[in-house]
């Protein structure tokens, strides 16, 4: 199957999760995909597999899950250790016409119960140790029935007793009905259940099917995001649908990547930004594990340009590049930036990109009246097919962000004359005195190897508290901070936290809001949660 082919067919009719694995083969049947852990809903396949294989499974479990009584139309909440099975789980629920909800690991028992109690009695699939986790949550009450990868709860229906079930066409969805689900990182309470449809996860595919076009050979895609987001839905249909080996990754400490990496070399890596800089120790690691890749590529969040710097000069390739793209799990990727060895370390992290040819359209609306600019920023606001179709169960708060075409993304910035879009913060975040927590924390990393991550955030008074780790959780040399912070004699003094404290969403974002509450819980002498 030719890229013109699966292109017009993706123009066309969006992009059908549950095909995807039989398009795969028929671009190339023997591609292979390596796993880093076993799969618990099928723990006989192995770690080695073909995209052949892949298929044959996904049409399995399809028939597995129709056996068990899921129809078109219906949601699957998936909601189960991490592993690479929720993939593989989600596109067999999308190829016989349901409606996966993928929610995270990371999730507690009483977000889940709020989140399934949206959905309306949905199939819930899971495992022994998530249910455990979800005792006291009233699940036969919120959901239609309970499927498990593993244990045999009572009441509960097992994928692994629907073995040999018969195979079922696929069922295709129409190009803007609801076609999976996920959610907001929840750094600001209860998250939202985002709708995507065939149309928007197949205009999102845009912007990095030109990037993997840049690969003039077949080579090893690393993957390591986590399975429940939207954009490993999009990697992974990327690299089935260009004929790429991949490794994909389960959530790696830094000793295990950089083991996999030195016996897999591959030649692009897709990773969060969190991620990315929990691996910047490696780039003094003798085994050099990233010398074999070319290109580096982080979606969504905030990067540091130190952390780009360092793994980009620890690349043994001719010319790497790295590209941030620059977005949100409602718009998809909207804007774009490459950044280049020798260079990265004097860029401007706030520099988010430029809008890429025949992708999202972006405009920065002002707050006050007065044009939009590098001192006075306005609200950032996103247009094109790729945009989520709603928030389920929250039409009102969905409409509050959109304008007509545009969603208003909640982020602040500014555009230079040249296009560049530059983002300063989220709104929620800003702080009185500081135009960018995120410029801030560019600098100041930039200037102190040491700081593993630094997070400003508002204090009980609504001042600017730097929130420091340091690497391996060394005592902060306070002579060398005074220094590095003399010309920003807004910061309060800072507070050091051991890395492990901090409160992350499930893409391992920090939690402003939550570690600005605990900061001032602390001050006012309130016991620290």
């Amino acid at each position: 199957m030719k890229d013109s082919v699966i292109h017009k067919s993706i123009r066309k009719h969006g992009l059908h999760l549950g095909i995807v694995p039989q398009w795969a083969v028929a671009r190339n049947s023997s591609t292979e995909l390596d796993v880093d852990h076993d799969l618990d809903a099928l723990p006989e396949v192995g770690r080695h597999l073909t995209v052949t294989e892949l298929a044959e499974h996904v049409d399995d479990l399809a028939g597995r899950l129709w056996a068990a009584g899921v129809r078109p139309d219906e949601y699957v909440a998936i909601h189960k250790s991490a592993n690479f099975d929720i993939w593989v789980i989600a596109t067999a629920a999308s190829r016989i016409g349901a409606v996966p909800v993928l929610l995270s690991p990371a999730l507690d028992g009483a977000t889940v119960g709020a989140l399934l109690g949206r959905l309306d009695r949905p199939h819930l699939l899971s495992d022994a140790s998530k249910l455990d986790a979800m005792a006291d949550v009233p699940l036969r009450e919120l959901a239609e029935q309970l499927i498990t990868v593993d244990g045999n709860p009572s009441g509960a229906v097992t994928l692994g007793e629907l073995a040999g079930s018969p195979r079922v066409r696929p069922v295709l969805r129409e190009p803007d009905e609801p076609a999976m689900i996920t959610h907001t990182s929840g750094t600001t309470g209860i998250p939202k259940l985002i709708v995507h449809t065939p149309r928007s996860m197949g205009t999102r595919l845009r912007p990095q099917w030109w990037l993997l076009s840049l690969l003039r050979k077949r080579e090893t895609v690393a993957i390591n995001v986590p399975y429940v987001h939207s954009r490993t839905f999009a990697a992974m249909s990327l690299v089935l649908l260009k004929a790429m080996p991949a490794l994909l990754m389960n959530e790696p400490d830094p000793e295990e990547a950089a083991e996999l990496f030195v016996e897999h070399r591959p030649g692009l890596i897709e990773a969060l930004p969190n991620t990315l800089m929990a691996w910047e120790k490696l780039t003094e690691d003798p085994r050099r594990p990233f010398a074999s890749i070319r290109y580096f590529s982080s979606t969504f969040d905030a990067i540091h340009p130190r952390t780009i710097s360092h793994i980009l000069d620890s690349s043994k390739r001719f010319a790497p590049l790295f590209f941030q793209i620059y977005g949100q799990s409602e718009v998809g990727p909207a804007v774009g930036r490459p950044y280049f060895r020798g260079h990265a370390h004097r860029a401007n992290g706030r520099c988010v990109g430029w809008t890429m040819p025949g992708c999202a359209k972006v405009r920065v609306v002002s707050r006050n009246g007065e044009r939009p600019s590098r001192d006075n920023p306005g609200y950032i606001e996103v247009a094109w097919p790729g945009l989520a179709k709603t928030y389920l169960g929250e039409q009102e708060r969905y409409d509050t962000n959109r304008y007509g075409a545009w969603w208003r993304t909640g982020d602040i910035g500014y555009r230079t004359k040249f296009g560049c879009l530059h983002m300063f913060d989220r709104e929620i975040d800003m702080i009185h005195g500081v135009r960018s927590t995120l410029e801030v924390e560019d600098l100041v990393l930039h200037r102190m190897d040491e700081l593993g991550e630094l997070v400003v955030v508002r204090g009980s008074n609504s001042e600017p508290i730097p929130v420091l780790c340091t690497n391996d959780d060394q005592p902060l040399d306070r002579d060398r901070w005074y220094a590095a912070v003399a010309d920003l004699p807004q910061l309060a003094e800072p507070v050091q936290i051991p890395e492990a404290e901090l409160p992350r969403t499930a893409t391992l974002k920090v939690q402003r809001v939550e570690l600005s509450r605990r900061l001032q819980e602390r001050t006012q002498g309130a016991p620290d949660v």
